[in-house]
């Protein structure tokens, strides 16, 4: 039998992320069994104690993470960014939450746009719990130094943001909150970790809904947090307690898709530039949101922090919320769904979708409008999806 291949540091990415693997199969399988077991024998009592104390490495329990299974996927999640540790959670969401549980209880100051599922957590859960949270958005970023008012508070934003594809400079941010004795926490989830690596920047965590492109497929729901072992520890706690791990079943299908991560992200990085070029200009849109193209308020930015613009974009039309519905209602080959990140393109109107638990007041104060569709764009010929694109803007 041949040895086992391993990665070592001079390779590309794609070859460390194929073959960065703990388990050593002894039937020579290339990859990991699923391990869908939920607890694990001792020898004796001391074995046990001693797995459970942390004096002895070993497997126990599922629900804390402890599995050979997911662990071996978090080792490939940490390899992603050169994180010296990662965590894989049940849900986008649980990541986030259980993140800003362990290091956000001295206060957490948001810059930017953000999902409104984070936004509806730390209003409707986290403030009322007793934690202080401060929304800034992008232009208030002279107010982020005084909003830090004490230590070992925590920075949290997106870049690119959900839905307006703003871009925040990370290595700034670092630098700020690192002054104020204060953490950065980034989420990753637009950019994917092949096109913006948050950590090399200075940011302290790295979060991604698992669910978008890095399940890529639409079949699975997980999250993951990239850190410093310092950072995950009191994470995993918090992810142990609330019983957030994710099936052992869906941290293999998660390893499986990380193995074509690389060229996936680039295939939609080419779609999306190409779609975003093709409706510049069209005479029912009234602004194309997009990193990659030259006029977005962000580009330069993106550029030096960024090696690729990513597959999603915002299209803001020349029309009313019910005439923007009609064009989403017309698209064939795009799907009317919500979500982001899988093979097939997605379309979906943040003001009833991703933002619609926030009032309107509030997404007005945010610059996201009742005339904007969110695109996923997916793997498909792109001809045929400007096309589509093209045939439903007729509708206006």
């Amino acid at each position: 039998m041949q040895p086992e291949s391993e990665p070592k540091p001079e390779h590309g990415r794609a070859t460390r992320i194929i073959h960065n693997r703990r388990h050593k199969d002894s039937l020579g399988s290339p990859y990991s069994p699923v391990y869908n077991t939920t607890t694990y024998r001792f020898a004796d009592t001391a074995s046990l104690q001693n797995v459970i104390e942390g004096r002895t490495s070993g497997n126990l329990y599922t629900r804390w993470g402890s599995n050979p299974t997911i662990r071996e996927l978090e080792q490939g999640l940490a390899g992603l960014e050169g994180a010296e540790d990662a965590l894989a959670f049940a849900s986008g969401m649980a990541a986030i939450s259980s993140t800003l549980f362990a290091h956000g209880r001295e206060g957490i100051v948001c810059i930017g746009d953000l999902y409104g599922g984070t936004q509806e957590l730390l209003t409707r859960h986290l403030e009322p719990l007793g934690i202080p949270v401060t929304f800034l958005l992008k232009n208030e970023y002279d107010q982020l130094a005084g909003a830090l008012n004490r230590p070992g508070m925590l920075v949290y934003c997106e870049t690119p943001a959900n839905p307006t594809l703003e871009i925040l400079d990370i290595r700034d941010l670092a630098q700020l909150a690192h002054a104020r004795e204060a953490l950065l926490a980034v989420d990753n989830t637009f950019a994917s970790p092949i096109n913006q690596q948050p950590l090399s920047l200075g940011a302290d965590l790295s979060i991604h809904s698992a669910t978008k492109f890095l399940g890529g497929h639409s079949d699975i729901t997980a999250g993951a947090v990239m850190a410093s072992a310092e950072r995950t520890r009191p994470i995993a706690v918090w992810r142990k307690n609330l019983g957030q791990i994710l099936a052992p079943e869906t941290a293999a299908l998660l390893s499986r898709s990380l193995r074509t991560l690389p060229v996936r992200i680039r295939q939609h990085n080419d779609n999306a530039m190409a779609v975003a070029r093709a409706m510049e200009g069209h005479p029912a849109i009234k602004r194309v949101l997009y990193p990659g193209l030259p006029d977005f308020p962000g580009h330069r930015l993106a550029s030096q922090q960024m090696d690729g613009f990513g597959g999603v974009m915002t299209l803001e039309l020349k029309g009313s919320q019910e005439q923007t519905a009609r064009v989403a209602d017309s698209l064939r080959v795009f799907l009317l769904a919500t979500s982001l990140g899988g093979v097939e393109s997605l379309v979906s109107q943040p003001c009833v979708t991703s933002h619609h638990g926030i009032s309107r007041q509030e997404r007005e104060r945010q610059g996201i409008t009742d005339s904007m569709l969110r695109l996923s764009v997916g793997l498909e010929d792109v001809k045929d999806l400007i096309a589509d694109l093209q045939q439903a803007l007729e509708r206006l």
